[in-house]
């Protein structure tokens, strides 16, 4: 390989990116724009749930029942129903979630000694969510069906309600979420992001230069000089790995000071994984090149790619452990899998190459690997 050589086709492909608005687009600005409106959009919070309530007691015992289930941030109070029918009619509109419904004698069974039942409606045209709803109400519930039993008890058996309280919860489980103590979905939604937008942008960058030059016949230029394929290859890829090496820094300081997920780990090693999973992904871009032939093809490629892989296969919203069989195999086949347990590991956990020296070693296999095989099925003259 003729370093000469490499250097003038890297300036050449400069000079072309620098007079491509297009490009400087795609490299500049839609990275920003995917890791701010893709963050704020997917959260795992589920907050101000609408809750209509149908309370057929109006009783205090009622009312205050009711109270410990608006007064989170988990739920609103979106109205108050007369009836079933009025209440099912705000659910079907999607002005609630969910419908609280309190039947008489709640108050009464209660202080008689006697078991009450609550229903809980919820809407569950979105699954996931109201999976989510139902833990909550089914905690809250628990919480305020111990407090009001602490209450009666306490008056029944002129005892304190702290020494009552520790006979109904003779054991309390005490629960501690460790690297990410408030649970807050945006630490663990931000840093995976760049793992998406890297998985994007290069391969669009590198799939699109390679794809113009077809179209425009000026790859033909290069077949009739004394460039060699791999020094136009590694040409095409140097400067789409700079620039990605510049959305990397701008999505980390997107994810650290606009999102603040704190940043634990090495820099250095970071740097040097990120620069691992460019590589990797713009040789992924390369090779999408070879097997297109217009820059529509390669945009769709890329695009439904890296969307997929990254919310599928990459453990994304799930740990890869939990995926078995096929699922697993395909992960495995993409460098996002392992990049994305880099990220995490560097903002949250503080850990880097000494512990997931692993994964640094399957992403600088990924990035040879698929350039060889791009430089194998390259050819220096195409089919018109």
């Amino acid at each position: 390989m003729n370093l000469r050589r490499v250097l003038t086709l890297t300036l050449k492909e400069w000079r072309e990116i620098l007079r491509d608005p297009v490009y400087l687009t795609l490299a500049f600005v839609i990275p920003v724009v995917l890791m701010v409106v893709v963050g704020h959009g997917i959260t795992q919070e589920v907050e101000n749930v609408g809750l209509v309530v149908l309370d057929e007691d109006r009783s205090p015992t009622s009312r205050g029942y009711v109270q410990s289930f608006v007064s989170t941030r988990h739920f609103r109070l979106a109205g108050q129903a007369q009836d079933l029918r009025e209440a099912d009619a705000l659910l079907a509109r999607g002005e609630a979630r969910v419908v609280l419904w309190v039947g008489p004698g709640f108050e009464r069974d209660l202080l008689a000694g006697r078991p009450v039942d609550v229903q809980a409606i919820i809407d569950g045209a979105f699954t996931v969510t109201a999976r989510t709803i139902r833990a909550y109400l089914e905690a809250i519930n628990a919480q305020a069906a111990t407090a009001i039993a602490t209450r009666v008890l306490a008056r029944r058996l002129a005892l304190p309600p702290a020494r009552v309280a520790g006979m109904l919860q003779p054991l309390r489980l005490s629960v501690r979420f460790l690297y990410n103590p408030a649970a807050r979905s945006n630490l663990t939604v931000a840093p995976p992001l760049m793992m998406l937008v890297l998985l994007l942008v290069p391969p669009l960058l590198t799939a699109v230069s390679v794809v113009r030059e077809k179209e425009t016949g000026a790859i033909y230029n290069m077949a009739s000089s004394t460039v060699t394929r791999l020094e136009f290859l590694v040409g095409k890829l140097v400067p789409a790995v700079v620039v990605s090496g510049v959305d990397a820094l701008l999505l980390w300081l997107i994810a650290h000071f606009y999102f603040g997920a704190p940043f634990h780990g090495s820099a250095w090693q970071f740097a040097l994984a990120t620069g691992l999973y460019v590589l990797a992904t713009s040789s992924l871009g390369l090779l999408v090149s070879i097997v297109t032939r217009t820059q529509q093809a390669a945009i769709m490629i890329a695009t439904m790619t890296a969307f997929v892989v990254a919310f599928q296969f990459a453990g994304m919203f799930a740990p890869l452990e939990s995926a078995t069989g096929v699922g697993r195999v395909v992960a495995r086949l993409f460098p996002a899998s392992y990049y994305d347990t880099i990220v995490m590991g560097a903002f949250l956990k503080g850990i880097g190459l000494p512990t997931l020296w692993r994964e640094y070693l399957a992403l600088a296999l990924y990035g040879l690997v698929v350039l060889g095989l791009a430089h194998a099925l390259f050819r220096k003259r195409t089919r018109t």
